[in-house]
This record gives structure tokens, C-alpha cells and sequence, in this order.
């Protein structure tokens, strides 16, 4: 350990690539604990010895689980309230505290964001690609998803171990939520105007005047009417065939 007490940059590299590896050794005991330790575990060697390098290593040891994405930020600041525990500084929260109170909600955010927003998002927009035969489409899935993954795992991790507890007000100025909810807005207008365009397309290949598949239109827009008023699943299904019902009738 060198005079400043500061982590060097080939620690926290090393550090940063182990993140990837959080769930290699998931467990249904402590979940995610043993993969965060591995990612602490240069660090923790670097900072102390003996007896309390015991002990570090036992404080993550405990139970961890939150969104993968979103352990990067965590495991920053992790970082940084070791450094000032071993330097003898107090900080608003330990370590422990501080994994305890953000896993959960990081989790949720990450679901909804991840899981809930980007991912369909992704598929969406590579399907606008595959619609015309485009072997870019797997690429732009696979980009559209990870550019905001990795920010998040890689990026935010130094930004956490540079801002400490400060990275909280950052993560919060971002608005996760409200974010994942305006993603899966634009998702549905997305494959609403695929949908449309796929049935304007296909009336011109049955012969019929094209001009009808615009009809699909009003039809899209009652659903997503129907999705903002959170109405219920059986009630869109039902409302779906019946649409399918009167145009195969027409």
C-alpha cells in the first residue's frame, strides 16, 4: 500500500473486469456474494493484510443481489469506503450499510430498464433490419443493448469510486424510472409502425388497393389507448382477435 492510501489504476482495472464476472458463481444462499468478492478481492489485498484482510473479506462475504448492470456503481463506491475505512475515516454509511440499502433498488431499477425497456427496444429496432433481409440485424441488437449496459457497469464503476456516496445523487438525477416508462412508450410506437407498414405492404401484394392498409393505423392506436389506460390483458386479447376477426371478415 502506497503513502496516499488511493487504489493504483491496475487494481481498479482488474477490479472493473472481474465485475463482468458477478454471476459466475451465483449461489441460492448468498446469491451474488461470492462473485463480489472476487471482484474486490485485488483491491481488498492491496488494502490491508493479516487479521484484517480476514475480516474484509468476510464483510463481503455476506448476502448480495441486485441487477448485474448495476453492481458496477456499487461495487465503485465499495471501493472507495474501504479506502476510508483503512485510512481511519468515517463516512455517513459503511460499507455494509451501503450495500444493504442500494442492492434492492438498483435491482428494481435495472429490471425495469434492462429487462423491461432496452431489451425490447433492441429487438424492435433489429427487427426494422431482418424486415429486409439485413444480416446487420443480430449486430444492431446486440450494440443497441450493450452501449447502455456497459455505461453503466464499466463507466459508473469509476464514476462511483471517484464520487463515493456522491454517485447516489448521480444515479438519481438520471431518473431510471421514468426513463424505462418513456422506452416502453417508444417501444410500442415502434412495432405499432411496424405493424402498420408490414399490413400496408401486404395489401399491395394481395392486389387489394394499398390505401386500406392504412386502416391498420386507428386500429394501433386504440391499442396503445387501450395499454395507457391499463386495461387488462384478457380485455387486449379479446379486443386483438376481435380486429383480427372483422378484417378477415372484410
Amino acid at each position: 500500500m502506497n503513502d496516499t492510501g488511493r487504489l493504483p489504476a491496475s487494481i481498479l482495472f482488474r477490479t472493473m473486469c472481474r465485475c463482468l464476472l458477478l454471476q459466475a458463481s451465483w449461489n441460492f444462499g448468498r446469491l451474488q456474494n461470492i462473485g463480489f468478492l472476487f471482484a474486490m478481492a485485488p483491491a481488498l489485498r492491496w488494502l490491508y493484510q493479516d487479521d484484517d484482510l480476514e475480516m474484509a473479506f468476510a464483510r463481503h462475504l455476506e448476502k448480495f443481489n441486485t441487477h448485474p448492470y448495476m453492481a458496477g456503481p456499487i461495487l465503485g463506491v465499495s471501493l472507495e469506503l474501504e479506502e476510508k475505512r483503512r485510512a481511519g475515516e468515517e463516512d455517513l454509511v459503511d460499507v455494509e450499510n451501503f450495500k444493504t440499502m442500494t442492492m434492492a433498488p438498483y435491482g428494481a431499477m435495472g429490471d425495469a430498464f434492462f429487462w423491461g425497456g432496452m431489451r425490447p427496444l433492441a429487438a424492435v429496432i433489429a427487427l426494422f433490419f431482418a424486415l429486409y433481409g439485413s444480416l446487420l440485424a443480430p449486430l444492431v441488437f446486440v450494440l443497441v443493448f450493450n452501449v447502455p449496459h456497459f455505461w453503466c457497469r464499466l463507466v459508473w464503476f469509476w464514476k462511483g469510486y471517484r464520487q463515493g456516496l456522491g454517485m447516489v445523487r448521480t444515479i438519481q438525477g438520471w431518473g431510471f424510472p421514468d426513463l424505462a416508462i418513456r422506452i416502453k412508450e417508444t417501444t410500442v410506437i415502434l412495432l405499432g409502425g411496424m405493424c402498420a407498414y408490414l399490413v400496408f405492404l401486404l395489401t399491395g401484394e394481395e392486389g387489394m388497393p394499398m390505401v386500406y392498409g392504412l386502416l391498420a393505423a386507428p386500429l394501433i392506436c386504440a391499442g396503445v389507448f387501450m395499454v395507457r389506460k391499463g386495461c387488462s390483458s384478457l380485455a387486449l386479447l379479446i379486443s386483438v382477435a376481435l380486429m383480427v376477426f372483422l378484417s378477415v371478415g372484410l
